[in-house]
């Protein structure tokens, strides 16, 4: 062994081994219950904000363990404090809840046949994004953990959170109301982890990138005003429509002719449209709903700039008005570099040094993002596409399947980062 090596990096070298190897059968005992959980939130997969049979098998988990445990945080979120057997710092655990207005139409004996309402309408439900996986892998880590409270120096609170797909109009919800509501105070967070599971990695990997990693999400809707008139005479009103679509294609401008790509990604995108009501009617309004993507805030400042200059402007030109009004939904999913740099050891350790990798910033958006903006966080990526496989299906879609092989990775990475962050 190098002699350069630092005294105290040896030490640490050694007790994180030791430390592996001790909890190996904790984590042998767990692996059944957390596929078992697993499954039973695939089959019964709840809305934003409406997660209480959920929430209720949570809470019941984490009070059995003997762990501290708050209820109706944020309407349905848990809170957990374990307290190790020595003092010192506090490390924050969280993973998301909820399911999305999803009809599956996979073939699996755990498939969810849930349906529920959602914007009036009936619609299928189910865990297309993953967070059934992120809730039983926390409650593996808090298993695991609670068993070993002589090895924490400091304390792990749990975050089980709801409403991270955006709670229902008119109510507030997810991680900014959970830190509103205090979540990452009493005890105070020194430092946050989260991991989302990924359809299209294959289970073992581990992806992560230091910095901006995923974007900030905004919501924009555009009013346009024009004059009614009969479809034969257009030159007698004003034409809404044909005002939006010159909007479109303005707003795709400042993505293209404006913005360094070289920089960072963006994205805006118009993802509806409602105006008229009969083939030969030019009618006086219509409405456009969208969102914009950054993982820049100098860019983000100017394409909210350019946007509220540029839609009144092209509705003028054209003889009507227009309005717009930008809505924050998330910040950007920020990575802290020095904790990163931090961590890394400790997953390379767990998952083997070829299977932690670098990945590119993406344009989806997470709000793990409202905690980074308060504390120290780091948010990755683990892989649940089966090995063998050669075909897998995008998030939000009802196809879309994880494998549960990669479920214990995402318990030991986790349950070792916090050890090795409170210990260290």
């Amino acid at each position: 062994m190098n002699k350069c090596i630092p005294l105290m990096l040896l030490l640490f070298c050694s007790f994180t081994f030791a430390q592996t190897a001790g909890l190996e059968k904790d984590y042998q005992a767990i692996e059944n219950k957390v596929i078992e959980w697993r499954r039973d939130f695939h089959q019964n997969p709840e809305l934003s904000n409406r997660e209480f049979k959920t929430a209720e098998k949570i809470a019941k988990h984490l009070k059995n363990l003997g762990i501290e445990v708050q209820t109706g945080v944020a309407h349905t979120g848990v809170v957990g404090v374990l307290k190790g057997n020595q003092p010192g710092k506090v490390v924050a655990l969280r993973a998301d809840i909820d399911a999305l207005p999803v009809m599956e139409r996979n073939d699996l004996p755990y498939k969810s046949t849930v349906t529920a309402e959602f914007l009036g309408e009936k619609v299928g439900v189910m865990h297309a994004c993953g967070h059934d996986t992120h809730t039983s892998i926390l409650m593996g880590v808090a298993e695991v953990l609670s068993k070993n409270k002589d090895k924490i120096k400091g304390t792990v609170k749990f975050i089980f959170q709801p409403a991270e797909e955006g709670p229902p109009p008119g109510e507030e919800g997810g991680a900014l109301l959970m830190v509103k509501e205090g979540v990452l105070k009493n005890p105070d967070v020194d430092a946050i982890f989260g991991l989302h599971i990924n359809s299209e990695t294959p289970v073992g990997i581990i992806r992560y990138k230091s910095g901006g990693t995923m974007a900030a999400a905004q919501s924009f809707n555009i009013q346009v005003m024009g004059k009614q008139s009969h479809g034969s005479q257009p030159w007698s009103g004003v034409d809404p429509i044909l005002i939006s679509a010159k909007i479109i294609d303005g707003l795709q401008t400042i993505i293209s002719r404006e913005v360094d790509l070289t920089n960072e990604a963006a994205v805006i995108t118009v993802g509806k449209i409602k105006s008229g009501v009969r083939f030969n009617i030019i009618p006086e309004s219509a409405e456009m709903i969208g969102t914009i993507r950054t993982l820049n805030y100098d860019m983000k400042d100017h394409i909210n700039k350019r946007m509220k200059e540029m839609v009144p402007a092209i509705a003028k030109a054209y003889g009507g008005d227009a309005t717009i009004e930008i809505k924050d939904a998330t910040d950007i999913t920020y990575n802290d570099p020095a904790l990163v740099v931090r961590m890394l050891p400790t997953m390379k350790r767990v998952a083997g040094d070829s299977n932690v990798q670098t990945r590119k910033a993406v344009t989806g958006a997470e709000d793990f993002s409202y905690y980074q903006r308060e504390v120290p966080g780091f948010f990755f990526f683990l892989g649940g596409m089966a090995p063998g496989t050669t075909e897998s299906f995008p998030h939000h879609t009802p196809d879309f399947l994880i494998d549960d092989s990669g479920l214990m990775l995402g318990v030991k990475t986790l349950t070792e980062m916090s050890l090795d962050y409170l210990n260290e």
